[in-house]
């Protein structure tokens, strides 16, 4: 069998416990493709993959004791080498971005139902940036928010990943929007379409007289009753990241309290666990042909520094995405 360089690993690890090394290439079913991999995106979920942590994830099928998966890497770009006997949207050839089995390698297999063609404006760094943070940011405002043209919407962690798809993403359904973030990245926020932005660094925004529409809060460690005191008295919290504590829940506990607690008081709150879907890819990309989403790329890393790019993820020093060139 022909093999390939990849990242893996056979337990449950560190980043710096990481091989990079041959193994076999993915062979691929009859509603598969196999992928030449250009890009990769690094992400929260990339992380949790390799640790293992927090624990609920292994009891969620990801396997208990040893990955399932020895490649990490859910989101890909590149391009496609190989189409199964059932598949026909696609052709060897064609450029594509979506998610798959271990994009962290050469080559990877993916269902045909979870990748689109890839827009030619963008580069394969900027694609495999994509589907999990802007199909977080889009679910969380558009599914869960329920956000409306001309709506108040503040957003944590503006400045990150998932954030600074947010942005342009609430920008591009007209809301009014306020972006919360740490000093260096202002600048940023502002330039991707925030109406406002916050440096958390020197105030709260809950001692500002401003409420919201909706919060997404993507990076916070805020308790839900702070949160709240920022919302208008029928407004929606949206929670999609949470502060790295935790071995059991990774911060996932203040989703739970926020379902719990909503059916109590006006305000709708809500936690969110989002999946790139095909149809919302297809929207994020349309909306990239448009000139109205630009995915931000903070850094780049070659392969063989994955534990390198995970390790400046988890500093939450990053302005937008990190991905790996393959």
């Amino acid at each position: 069998m022909t093999t390939m360089k990849a990242i893996f690993r056979d337990t449950y690890c560190s980043p710096d416990a990481l091989k990079l090394g041959d193994i076999d290439k993915p062979t691929i079913g009859h509603d598969d493709v196999l992928i030449r991999v250009h890009a990769a995106g690094v992400d929260q979920g990339a992380w949790h993959l390799i640790t293992g942590l927090p624990y609920l994830l292994r009891l969620a099928g990801y396997g208990l004791r040893t990955p399932k998966t020895r490649i990490p890497g859910h989101d890909v770009a590149g391009h496609i080498e190989e189409v199964g006997e059932n598949v026909t949207r696609f052709h060897p050839g064609d450029e594509v971005l979506g998610t798959c089995h271990g994009s962290f390698a050469e080559y990877a297999g993916a269902h045909h139902d979870t990748i689109v063609l890839k827009p030619s404006t963008i580069t394969f760094e900027q694609a495999a940036a994509l589907p999990a943070s802007a199909c977080a940011a889009l679910q969380g405002l558009r599914d869960k928010g329920r956000l409306q043209p001309g709506q108040k919407v503040l957003i944590t962690g503006a400045g990150g990943g998932v954030g600074t798809f947010a942005v342009q993403l609430a920008k591009a359904y007209q809301a009014h929007v306020t972006g919360v973030c740490r000093t260096t990245k202002t600048e940023l926020v502002r330039s991707i379409g925030a109406d406002d932005v916050i440096d958390h660094t020197r105030e709260d925004f809950t001692d500002r007289p401003d409420r919201y529409d909706l919060i997404l809060d993507t990076a916070g460690n805020r308790p839900l009753t702070h949160l709240r005191r920022a919302l208008t008295p029928t407004g929606t919290l949206v929670i999609v990241g949470g502060a790295h504590t935790g071995r059991w829940t990774e911060g996932a506990d203040r989703q739970l309290r926020a379902g719990i607690l909503s059916p109590f008081t006006r305000h709708n709150l809500t936690g969110l666990m989002s999946t790139p879907r095909r149809q919302d890819l297809q929207t994020l990309t349309e909306l990239i042909e448009t000139g109205k989403l630009t995915p931000i790329i903070d850094r780049t890393y070659p392969l063989s520094q994955a534990p390198q790019a995970l390790h400046h993820l988890r500093s939450g020093h990053a302005s937008g995405k990190i991905t790996l060139t393959v």
